[in-house]
């Protein structure tokens, strides 16, 4: 079996989570302590006790699922002796996701992980005053279709599709105006289901450019190694592995489109048999039968589950 490890984007956040692996294993322990160190702050009280409200905000809940994630990267290293570059030949993230992937695979470390997310967390926000954007959830037609959607609803305005998280199930970002006239032609035009989401900014679409200015800042100083394994990317849902390339795909990630569902793809096209979800919810394991029914898909986010995934190796 070759498997690839995955890492949860924004939504997948819930008060408590990683709370049981930080009891469990001190090397779990250890990656909360860094990231409120890296951020002066003591996040990890807001990811075990809240207020969901708090977890939520944008800045808080990207670098606090980074943590989640590297918690269980962790307990797996010490605990189960696995390392991430031997057991995965392909990491990947979805959105913020892909922050994770690369501290991982040894491309960033925890603390300037952290230090970027918030960062990034903080200008996606500032990037467009609360009410003038939104996203928008439309299940039922495919890929094309929505782009096609997007396109009429667009008007004047911004509407991009901004996740393709698997058949059938396609997000589009921009302008709140035009967001909800894709809703309605969606409905129009037969999608089984047609939904705004709740979230704080229209992720991945053009109106965030001002974000994508400040993470070019930003990551200009930051140090990054060549991962291993290589990161699929959501901008090109591709390998890859160039320092210089990451950097530069991480800055066009703020606008561009997540191409999660070509991203397994390919993967499974490059021989991965198994996708293995590191960190809070199960989101991607759910995306991952949705995309193809011969890839397996597991989540691993608990004590209980990372024991019955070191019996099952």
């Amino acid at each position: 079996m070759t498997r690839a490890f995955v890492f949860p984007g924004q939504g997948s956040q819930e008060v408590g989570m990683g709370q049981a692996l930080s009891a469990a294993f001190p090397a779990a322990r250890l990656v909360f302590e860094e990231v409120d160190d890296a951020l002066e702050t003591r996040l990890s009280r807001i990811i075990f006790e809240g207020p969901q409200e708090e977890l939520t905000l944008t800045q808080n809940a990207q670098p606090a699922l980074m943590a989640v994630s590297m918690a269980v990267v962790r307990v797996l290293e010490e605990e189960g002796g696995i390392k991430v570059a031997d057991a995965a030949s392909h990491v990947a993230g979805h959105s913020l996701g892909e922050y994770s992937a690369l501290a991982a695979s040894g491309a960033l470390s925890i603390a300037d992980t952290a230090r970027l997310l918030q960062t990034r967390g903080e200008a996606m926000q500032a990037a467009v005053p609360v009410g003038v954007g939104a996203m928008a959830a439309i299940l039922g037609p495919g890929l094309e279709e929505v782009e096609a959607i997007a396109a009429d609803a667009a008007e004047d305005q911004v509407c991009d599709v901004a996740n393709d998280n698997s058949e059938g199930q396609v997000v589009v970002s921009g302008n709140t105006e035009a967001v909800e006239r894709a809703v309605e032609i969606a409905k129009e035009r037969g999608a089984r289901r047609a939904v705004l989401l709740p979230v704080s900014a229209p992720f991945h679409c053009s109106l965030l450019e001002p974000a994508a200015d400040v993470m070019t800042y930003a990551l200009a100083s930051a140090e990054i190694s060549a991962p291993n394994p290589p990161v699929v990317a959501n901008v090109t849902a591709a390998p890859v592995s160039d320092p210089d390339e990451i950097r530069s795909l991480l800055i066009e990630q703020v606008t561009s489109r997540v191409r999660w569902r070509e991203g397994v793809l390919a993967m499974r096209d490059l021989g991965v048999t198994e996708l293995c979800e590191l960190g809070a919810g199960k989101v991607l394991s759910g995306l991952t039968r949705r995309i193809d029914r011969e890839l397996s898909g597991r989540a691993i986010g608990s004590p209980e589950d990372i024991e019955e995934f070191l019996a099952a190796i």
